[in-house]
């Protein structure tokens, strides 16, 4: 029997709220969040597939934790940005974490997505990261090609956060599954702020096994999908980005998505 918490700790560590149960656990948490606080998910068993909703304004999440613990940051100020005005505020919020079904593992789905994804996840699978976010900011940051948002006919602030590249030639985004899966598809949506943005004509995939794939993109606001043949992988790098002779030196990556099964 897998236990599972969940717990608000403050930015000292104090616990503020906490609740355990087996299989499936909610926590109902009745006070506003304050800068540094943080929601601590806690399994007896580590490598479980669970499905977790952290915040209630955001969808549940299918995810592999491969740790005992995951800790997820509260956004403020800054990165707050990036979050719909609604997530993480009020003094009512609902939590809740429990093991996904067998059906839920076995499901063909999107293995990339994970709108509960920050910088520095170990444990919370998948995870995205890359060599290079424009300044920085939250708003251009790996996480972003991940969380199921694909608005982006503008840039900046929710609901038009993305992946920048800050004009590096050689920007990277790799997502790790924290697992071996079996995948046949990526889609990829480009922000499409035209005339501000460029787009990629070019784009190479490389995945865990050495095996990598060239693609060519269009100019579109809609979802590209590249068909691969099926590999059993544990990460895959979105890389080697060719821009189109547009005069825009800002093209920009929506979302990442890899469709496939555990393997």
């Amino acid at each position: 029997m897998t236990n599972l918490s969940l717990e608000i700790q403050n930015v000292d560590g104090v616990v503020l709220e906490t609740r355990t149960d087996s299989e499936q656990v909610n926590l109902v948490y009745r006070q506003a969040y304050e800068s540094g606080d943080s929601i601590i998910l806690r399994s007896s068993d580590v490598n479980v597939y669970l499905i977790i909703q952290l915040e209630d304004s955001m969808n549940p999440a299918f995810v592999y934790l491969t740790g005992e613990e995951y800790r997820y940051v509260i956004p403020f100020e800054e990165k707050r940005v990036s979050y719909s005005p609604k997530s993480f505020t009020g003094d009512r919020h609902v939590l809740s974490a429990r093991l996904a079904t067998r059906e839920e593992i076995e499901a063909y789905k999107n293995v990339a997505l994970n709108p509960y994804d920050q910088h520095g996840n170990e444990s919370c699978f998948p995870h995205a990261s890359a060599n290079v976010e424009t300044r920085g900011e939250s708003v251009f940051a790996a996480r972003n090609a991940i969380n199921g948002n694909s608005a982006n006919d503008s840039h900046g602030e929710w609901p038009y956060e993305s992946w920048g590249i800050n004009q590096r030639a050689d920007a990277a985004i790799t997502v790790n599954f924290g697992r071996t899966v079996s995948i046949d598809k990526v889609v990829l949506t480009l922000r499409a702020d035209f005339p501000h943005d460029n787009f990629w004509e070019r784009v190479t995939l490389t995945f865990s096994d050495g095996s990598s794939e060239q693609a060519s993109l269009i100019q579109t606001h809609k979802p590209q999908t590249i068909e691969i043949q099926s590999k059993d992988v544990e990460w895959v790098t979105l890389s080697e980005l060719i821009k189109s002779s547009d005069p825009s030196p800002f093209p920009a990556l929506s979302q990442f998505e890899v469709f496939g099964r555990e393997a």
